[in-house]
């Protein structure tokens, strides 16, 4: 069967996933990709006279429930069709099957899913990425509006709880890039394309994130993401590296990544990912290179003035060591960091703080 690349946008209201979309029919297109783009399908369903805040709990229930099976149907009838076509294809959804649960209860949630005959895990299995572009509400005020989608009510306040909902949703995808906002909005839609580039599996300038040991002051930051990582690297070829990364973020729930990055020049390298079932990782454990300690952390995600970042912890032999990595910000942005993170020292480019490194015995 071909290998079509199937690739969720997402986010809060007024995020750009209209812009994005034609700028990557056009990108890819004219690079030899035929692109499908899946429209949303809640809009269709509210275009078409849909109520989805109607107290007819029936209405409402129904309603969910066709709009997942839709959205489902919709994604595997262009996938049929991409088995037809002899060049290589992506599927753009704009919004994924998961995005419908934030405006659900879990229980009803539930039962929609269980009447569709699916569950969460095979929903995430169903996409190779999943792009969350934050909403113009949190960091880009001045450029949030209600008026560029005619079925949009949202208020700012509102518009950032949607963003962490629907963050929230995709959490426990194996391949979800959080695309910041910038006062330049091609900056942001360029990050769509090098991210989509690189599940198709195109070489990639290498960049270096911005990155910092900092101590933070304080145990909660608001709406973050927390996750226990280990990662471990495995036996490879020269000029490349080879990891697997076993993240659980809820107890006994774990993902397990398989990794590859490869130079091909100077300045360009290809990165690959592939999940892996948990047999298959513990097979591959028996590949770890000799010479390095897997790295063991806890990791907080957040998003912050619409910038998001990673904060690691570092445990066991490393312990004590906190570094921040951001995550899209550009050379000569600012980083906004919330008052509890004090930056201790920049270690931007320090090879001495990649974890390749810091796993060596």
């Amino acid at each position: 069967m071909k290998d079509v690349k199937k690739i969720v946008l997402t986010g809060g209201p007024c995020a750009g996933k209209t812009t994005a979309l034609v700028k990557i029919m056009e990108y890819f297109s004219s690079r030899g990709f035929k692109v499908f783009t899946i429209p949303e399908v809640p809009t269709i369903f509210l275009q078409a006279g849909m109520d989805y805040l109607t107290k007819n709990q029936q209405w409402f229930y129904e309603g969910e429930k066709d709009t997942l099976q839709t959205q489902l149907a919709f994604e595997d009838y262009f996938s049929a069709m991409a088995q037809t076509i002899d060049k290589p294809v992506v599927i753009v959804c704009d919004r994924g099957a998961l995005d419908i649960s934030t405006y659900l209860s879990e229980e009803m949630w539930e039962k929609i899913t269980g009447l569709c005959h699916v569950t969460n895990q095979q929903l995430l299995n169903r996409y190779d990425a999943v792009l969350h572009l934050v909403s113009a509400a949190d960091g880009a005020e001045k450029y949030y509006n209600t008026t560029t989608n005619e079925v949009r009510t949202e208020g700012i306040d509102k518009a950032r709880q949607l963003d962490r909902k629907v963050m929230q949703a995709w959490t426990e995808h194996p391949h979800l890039r959080v695309i910041n906002n910038h006062d330049n909005f091609d900056t942001k839609i360029n990050r769509v394309l090098k991210e989509i580039s690189s599940v198709l599996g195109l070489p990639q300038t290498i960049t270096e994130e911005r990155k910092y040991i900092v101590e933070v002051n304080g145990d909660h930051i608001p709406n973050a993401v927390e996750s226990e990582i280990w990662q471990t690297y495995l036996v490879s070829d020269p000029g490349s590296e080879v990891r697997l990364r076993r993240r659980e973020w809820e107890k006994g729930k774990f993902i397990n990544v398989h990794t590859t990055k490869r130079r091909i020049s100077d300045s360009e390298e290809i990165e690959t990912e592939r999940q892996v079932s948990n047999a298959l990782s513990e097979s591959l454990l028996a590949q770890a290179d000799p010479y390095r300690h897997t790295i063991h952390k806890k990791r907080t995600s957040f998003i912050y003035e619409g910038q998001y970042f990673e904060l690691d912890e570092y445990l066991d032999r490393l312990q004590g060591l906190v570094i921040l990595e951001t995550k899209g910000i550009t050379e000569g942005e600012e980083v906004k960091l919330p008052l509890s993170i004090k930056i201790v020292k920049d270690i931007t480019g320090d090879k001495n703080y990649y974890n390749y490194n810091l796993s060596l015995r």
